[in-house]
C-alpha cells in the first residue's frame, strides 16, 4: 500500500487583486480633487496681493485658515464615515470645496477670503478622510502599503499638475476662469467618485458604547505623532529652501525641489510595493533614519552639492513613511473603526504643516537658515526614537502573521501616508 506523502511545504499563494475597477475610479478621483487643490497654488496668492490688495501676513492668512478648519472638522468627518460611509464624505467634500471656490472672486477683502477658505477646508477634511480610508478598505492588508503608495501619488500628480493648469488658464480667461475651471475639476472628482461602490463593510461588528463617539482614536495618534516628527522637518526644508539656495550661490531651488519631488513620485510609482518589501517597522526606522541624514546634510554641508544630497536622501525617507504610517494605523483595527484612525492619523499632517513653518520661522530668526535643517533632523531623530521605545510596527494580529509567513520576503506592508506633502 502506497503511503500519502504530505509536503511540509506551503504553495506560493498568488497575490490579491489591488486594480480593481474601484480602486482605479478611486485613483482618478483623486487625481482628479488634488488637481483642483493644486490650481488654487499660483491663483491665490495672486488675488490677494492683486485684486485684493493684501500684502504677505494676508497670504498666508488665507492660506493658513484652509488647515485650521481641515484639522478640527477630520475626527468628525472619520466617525461619520465609519457609521454612514465613505462615499458620502467624498462626495460632500468634492461638493463643498467646488461651491466654495466659486465665490472666492466675491470676497471683498482677504478677511472675507480667509473666511471661506474654512469652508474649504471643510471640504478638504471630509474628502481626504472618505479616501484615504477608501483606500485601505479596498486594499488587500499585504499590499496596503502598495495602495497607500499610489493614493499619495495621485495627491503629488495632482498638486504638481495643477498650478500648470492654472498659470495656463489665468494667462488665457484671468482669475475668474480659474476659479470656474477648478470648481469644474472638483466637480469631476465627484462624478468619479459615483463609480466607486461604497466600501464601509455592510454589516459592521457594533462598536463599545466607550467608543461610539470617540472622535480621537487611540489607534491613530502615535503613528500621527511619527508622521508630525518628520513632516515638521520637511515643511521646514520646502518653505527655506527658496531662501537657503540664494546664501550659498544657487540661482532658484527649481533644481533642488525638482529632484526631491522626483524622487518622491518615483519611489511611489515604480517603487510603490518598497513598503509591503520592506514591511512597517523597518521601512518606518528606514524612512526617518533617511529623514535625519538628509536634513542633517543639507544643514551642515553648506554648498550646493550638500543641499542637492540632502534632498535626495530626504525624498527617499518621506517617499516611504507616509503611506508605511498610514497602513500601519489601521493594520489591527476593526474596519468599521478605519475611518476614525485615518482622520486621527492624518490630522497631524494638518499640525505639520501648520506648525512646522512658524516654528521653524522662529529658528531661522535666532540661529539662521541652515539650522532648521539641522532642527528638522532632530525632530525626526525623536520620532525614530519614539518608533524604537514604543516597537511601533511589529506584527501584531493574527492575520498580519499569516501574511508574513504566506508571502515571504514581501511581508506585510501594513504601512501608511502623507498628506499633502507637496502642497508646500
Amino acid at each position: 500500500m502506497r503511503t500519502p506523502t504530505r509536503s511540509t511545504d506551503r504553495a506560493p499563494q498568488p497575490r490579491p487583486t489591488l486594480f480593481t475597477p474601484a480602486f482605479i475610479a478611486l485613483a482618478f478621483a483623486s487625481l482628479a480633487y488634488f488637481t483642483a487643490a493644486g490650481m488654487l497654488i499660483p491663483a491665490l496668492p495672486r488675488f490677494v496681493e492683486g485684486p485684493l490688495g493684501g500684502g504677505n501676513v494676508a497670504v498666508g492668512l488665507v492660506f493658513g485658515t484652509f488647515s485650521i478648519s481641515a484639522v478640527l472638522l477630520r475626527p468628525a468627518a472619520g466617525l461619520y464615515g465609519d457609521r454612514r460611509g465613505r462615499r458620502p464624505l467624498m462626495l460632500a467634500g468634492a461638493a463643498v470645496f467646488a461651491l466654495s471656490v466659486l465665490a472666492y472672486g466675491l470676497a471683498p477683502t482677504p478677511a472675507v477670503l480667509a473666511g471661506i477658505r474654512l469652508v474649504s477646508g471643510a471640504g478638504e477634511a471630509l474628502f481626504f478622510v472618505g479616501m484615504a480610508t477608501a483606500f485601505t478598505d479596498l486594499a488587500p492588508a499585504e499590499r496596503r502599503g502598495e495602495a497607500m503608495s499610489l493614493a499619495s501619488l495621485a495627491l503629488y500628480l495632482g498638486i504638481g499638475i495643477g498650478p500648470v493648469v492654472a498659470e495656463v488658464t489665468i494667462a488665457r480667461g484671468g482669475l475668474t476662469a480659474v476659479w470656474v475651471a477648478t470648481a469644474a475639476t472638483a466637480a469631476l472628482a465627484a462624478l468619479l467618485v459615483v463609480r466607486v461602490p461604497e466600501t464601509r463593510p455592510t454589516s459592521p461588528a457594533p462598536a463599545p458604547a466607550a467608543t461610539r463617539h470617540r472622535l480621537v482614536h487611540p489607534a491613530g495618534v502615535l503613528p500621527g505623532i511619527v508622521l508630525l516628527a518628520s513632516i515638521v522637518g520637511m515643511a521646514g526644508f520646502v518653505a527655506f529652501v527658496p531662501l537657503h539656495v540664494l546664501d550659498i550661490g544657487m540661482a532658484s531651488s527649481g533644481v533642488v525641489l525638482g529632484v526631491f519631488a522626483g524622487i518622491v513620485v518615483l519611489i511611489r510609482s515604480v517603487g510603490a510595493r518598497l513598503p509591503d518589501v520592506l514591511g512597517p517597522g523597518r521601512a518606518i526606522r528606514a524612512a526617518l533614519t533617511l529623514s535625519v541624514i538628509g536634513l542633517m546634510v543639507a544643514g551642515t554641508w553648506h554648498t550646493p552639492a550638500g543641499l542637492v544630497l540632502g534632498a535626495i536622501v530626504l525624498a527617499v525617507g518621506i517617499a516611504l513613511l507616509t503611506p508605511s504610517v498610514f497602513a500601519l494605523a489601521v493594520a489591527d483595527v476593526p474596519a468599521s473603526e478605519r475611518g476614525q484612525v485615518m482622520a486621527t492619523t492624518s490630522a497631524f499632517i494638518d499640525i505639520a504643516f501648520g506648525a512646522g513653518p512658524i516654528s521653524m520661522g522662529l529658528v531661522a530668526a535666532s540661529f539662521g537658515r541652515p539650522a532648521v535643517f539641522v532642527a528638522g533632523a532632530v525632530a525626526a531623530g525623536a520620532g525614530l526614537v519614539l518608533v524604537a521605545a514604543t516597537r511601533l510596527g511589529r506584527p501584531r494580529s493574527e492575520a498580519v502573521e499569516h501574511a508574513v509567513e504566506g508571502h515571504g520576503d514581501l511581508g506585510v506592508g501594513v504601512a501608511a501616508v502623507d498628506e499633502l506633502g507637496a502642497v508646500t
